[in-house]
């Protein structure tokens, strides 16, 4: 069979995150077989699984993050009997969202030199005081925005770090798990679809310390098993996760006739079903209305998670809560759905991930990510009939894009979202991660921290958002200091 090299590129950098380097053959092997090379994870459905010694479930993570709050509470308790300030050797904050002044003290030079590796005329030359600017251990410390001029001398003394708690470590195997996954795939197309789904059904870990604790198990529990299943099953697991509950506030919210409304004179919290409808499923202009979201919000009253007394259930863990939810049948979408508790619920959503502006929002997305920022609109059209006919069959909507024509033919013109890039530039290196700072790091540099976008419509997938100058430059500045230490370990001329 004859190669061809530029479906080989289709095939690694539309579908997949780049060629790995070293001896991975994957040029040859995706000019081989081409499509052949992409459908050959999605053979593999555990493969999409991440079960990694020392990962938790969510409602054991939940038990250590109710713990460590509790530790911290005691210690600034006793402090504040003590009437001294509160402790140095008080358990440390989780981490807070980087600012601008944080991304603009990082250094490129620190990101590029920890992916990409030292090269030996670089270690001889180091010196214990000769680094300047923030490193990647700096950036994913509580205080590192807050000291931008001592980041900026190198002479300066710095304090000692503080050790991290329990949370970011948790964030950081989480991350690790993830990028370790990423870079050894074939080709990545897996790993592709999980991050289009994650940030489909996104949280943010900006949100608390639950979130920042839970943001990789709600990957694992909810995205990863369902990657190429239904997408009903998908998103029944994704609204019913404590993080989402969680981001979207859902365990605030009590039907207004409802024993706990009653008693605590509060009301609904619309949150969560309004991004059911807005961003998970319909999309805007598709066919529901004001009323449609208040009333999907009344059906999903009583949808939470135990908090740490445990009175409803195992501590994180979903949980239904009889005395919030709204009582009597709730008219939706033109459809009346009798009173059942969790069921009334869960027949609702069933029927929204089957509407037809369903299939032609996750369709249009789809292809928009993966193809073209105006997507073909005859590959829409088909992977719309796709989702409908096979009842949401997410693995037959992903062989319906990789076997049609347009896929193939379309110019490689999307961008890399940043961390597709550093992915790439990782992959290139043939380096197996073993720190998640230096890609913590860059991608807070370049735009896009790791499960943390600004809101809940995720990091955007257009070229425009990714290509303003200040963006490109980094990306331009990063990708010389990576090659600058890579220096001739890498031939050119040697296929991949």
């Amino acid at each position: 069979m004859a190669r061809d090299s530029q479906a080989a590129l289709v095939a690694l950098n539309r579908f997949g995150f780049g060629a790995r380097g070293g001896a991975s053959g994957d040029l040859v092997n995706a000019a081989s077989d081409p499509r052949g090379f992409v459908k050959s994870e999605l053979s593999r459905p555990s493969g999409v699984l991440l079960e990694v010694p020392g990962l938790q479930s969510t409602p054991a993570l939940a038990r250590a993050a109710f713990e460590y709050q509790e530790q911290v509470k005691l210690a600034r308790e006793a402090a504040a009997k003590a009437g001294a300030p509160p402790s140095d050797s008080a358990p440390p904050q989780a981490a807070q969202p980087a600012g601008d002044m944080q991304r603009r003290n990082l250094s490129l030079s620190t990101v590029a030199t920890d992916i990409a590796g030292k090269s030996p005329e670089m270690k001889a030359a180091e010196t214990s005081g000769a680094n300047a600017g923030m490193t990647a251990a700096d950036a994913m410390q509580p205080n590192a925005a807050m000291a931008p001029n001592a980041a900026m001398q190198p002479n300066a003394a710095k304090p000692p770090q503080q050790p991290l708690n329990i949370i970011q470590k948790t964030f950081r195997a989480e991350a690790l798990a993830r990028l370790q996954r990423t870079v050894l795939a074939d080709c990545g197309f897996s790993e592709r679809l999980v991050a289009f789904w994650s940030n489909h059904f996104c949280i943010s870990a900006n949100k608390g310390e639950l979130a920042r604790m839970w943001a990789g198990s709600f990957e694992r529990e909810a995205i990863r098993p369902h990657v190429l299943g239904r997408f009903a099953d998908m998103l029944k697991a994704v609204e019913q996760h404590p993080a989402m509950l969680f981001f979207l506030d859902n365990q605030q919210s009590l039907g207004p006739d409802s024993r706990a409304g009653q008693n605590r004179k509060r009301g609904l919290n619309e949150n969560l079903a309004r991004e059911i409808m807005e961003l998970h499923t319909l999309g805007v202009g598709g066919g529901y209305t004001q009323e449609d979201v208040t009333s999907l919000a009344r059906i999903i009253t009583g949808w939470t998670f135990a908090g740490r007394q445990g009175q409803l259930g195992a501590p994180g863990s979903f949980v239904f809560n009889a005395n919030a939810h709204q009582p009597g049948p709730q008219a939706l979408l033109g459809k009346t759905y009798e009173a059942g508790g969790i069921s009334q619920g869960e027949a609702a959503l069933a029927d929204i991930a089957r509407h037809p502006s369903t299939a032609k929002f996750i369709a249009t997305k789809f292809a928009r990510h993966f193809v073209a920022d105006d997507p073909p609109p005859a590959l829409v059209a088909r992977l719309q009939d796709t989702f409908t006919k096979t009842d949401g069959d997410l693995k037959a909507l992903t062989l319906a894009l990789v076997d049609s024509d347009e896929a193939w033919a379309a110019p490689l013109t999307k961008m890399r979202r940043p961390y597709a890039f550093l992915v790439a530039a990782g992959r290139l290196q043939a380096r197996v991660p073993d720190d998640p700072g230096p890609y913590l790091n860059g991608l807070n540099v370049l735009g896009q921290p790791l499960w943390s976008p600004a809101g809940p419509n995720g990091f955007p997938d257009t070229n425009a958002a990714w290509a303003a100058p200040e963006g490109m430059k980094l990306r331009l500045d990063l990708s010389a200091q990576l090659a600058s230490r890579i220096g001739n370990t890498i031939d050119p001329c040697r296929p991949a």
